[in-house]
């Protein structure tokens, strides 16, 4: 027997006042499987990098890598916790976010332990807190509000695009002063991008762009350790075990992995030759071990969980639901860029900078806060969704 169209209808629409959309998903299951992917890579890879410095430390090969697998734990339980929390709220609290992140911010300059030359952390004893992760989600949270609630001001008013620059420099300034002139560029590039595509004029645009290459070209010149990174870049083989060390055994580690790689777990590199391995330099170990083909997968997976992550801020602002959209969006350029400057950096093309790999890199804060935005990414896919569907529930109607 054959049911009427009427009836299929009355039953579709019941299913979704239950909760049940009948032949179609409110989540983005592409971006749970890369997120869930690239952090097995990543968990993977801690793993064989970390051994021999875990060795070293602390005479446990898998201490770097238990505790990976504790933060993964942690950043799940996290990110289902997020799922729960509407849009609206982020929207609601984008300005306290942003105050409690400057305070922190403040706070690791006087307290903060200091790893490298460089005050980053907050140590609170069973874990080290980095602010640095969390004013970047906490920027573009109010970034995106600011976005929404002086939209015509952004277009039209050359203030409009100066009062989040202001925001921008006093948070810049404050990580300037770890130092961590990485993280400071991916605000500043991931902001301006956002603001072009909010619909920016492009006079002001050009002018902070502008503005932005010369201060960081400034702070590379007058910062001797921040220029002899840059001169080393250029030629790192001229100073191979100076300035140039990390970049040349970086190098190594992709001149050996070839094609095909040389075998999980058979990086030589990773045996003390290369600082960083299972953080800053994660991606070097990976392309040794796995090769080429090994990078070029890892890579298309970021590239596609951006890629969705713009889409996703596309469907929200077509849908009209723009702190979503730019917020969005914002994630999805974040992502682009902080993986751009950590690859780039490990394969000679960009200087050295201490940035993670998103999901991938070794780190309990990075790995938080990435987790965080890729459960906001799907709350915002979901809520997209939602309001599609209800939408034409009631244009049936």
């Amino acid at each position: 027997m054959t049911i009427p169209n009427s009836v299929r209808l009355k039953n579709w629409i019941i299913g979704e006042k239950n909760g049940i959309i009948a032949g179609s998903k409110l989540y983005d299951s592409t971006l749970i499987w890369l997120a869930f992917g690239l952090a097995s890579i990543g968990f993977i890879m801690i793993t064989s990098a970390s051994m021999p410095i875990g060795q070293k430390l602390t005479e446990d090969p898998f201490y770097f890598s238990k505790r990976a697998f504790i933060y993964l734990i942690v950043a799940f339980i996290l990110a289902l916790n997020i799922l729960r929390i509407p849009i609206e709220i982020w929207e609601k609290y984008s300005f306290t976010l942003l105050i409690i992140s400057l305070i922190i911010l403040s706070i690791v300059l006087v307290v903060g332990s200091s790893v490298n030359g460089a005050s980053r952390w907050i140590d609170i004893g069973i874990v080290k807190i980095q602010p640095a992760e969390i004013s970047k989600f906490t920027l573009f949270c109010y970034i995106s509000s600011y976005l929404v609630r002086k939209s015509e001001e952004v277009r039209t008013c050359f203030l409009g695009f100066i009062k989040p620059m202001c925001i921008l420099i006093s948070m810049a300034l404050l990580l300037l002063l770890q130092p961590d002139l990485g993280t400071v560029i991916v605000i500043v590039v991931t902001t301006l991008n956002l603001l072009f595509l909010a619909g920016a004029r492009l006079a002001p645009f050009i002018i902070g762009i502008t503005v932005s290459g010369m201060g960081v070209l400034l702070l590379i010149w007058f910062e001797p350790y921040r220029l002899r990174r840059v001169t080393s870049f250029l030629n790192p083989w001229e100073d191979p075990f100076g300035s140039g060390y990390q970049l040349t055994q970086s190098l190594m580690a992709f001149g050996r992995g070839k094609v095909f790689g040389q075998g999980l777990g058979n990086s030589i590199q990773k045996l003390e030759y290369l600082p960083e391995a299972h953080t800053d330099f994660i991606f070097s170990v990976l392309a040794e071990e796995l090769g080429y083909i090994g990078v070029s997968l890892v890579l298309l997976m970021v590239f596609v969980l951006a890629l969705r992550a713009m889409m996703i801020g596309r469907r929200a602002l077509l849908t009209k639901q723009f702190f979503a959209g730019y917020l969005a969006c914002a994630i999805g350029l974040w992502f682009t860029f902080q993986s751009l400057i950590n690859v780039g950096s490990a394969a000679g093309i960009l200087p050295t900078k201490g940035l993670t790999l998103p999901l991938i890199s070794y780190g309990g804060s990075s790995l938080l806060v990435m987790s965080s935005a890729v459960a906001l990414l799907l709350r915002i896919d979901f809520e997209t969704r939602l309001k599609k569907t209800q939408a034409f529930i009631r244009n049936v109607k």
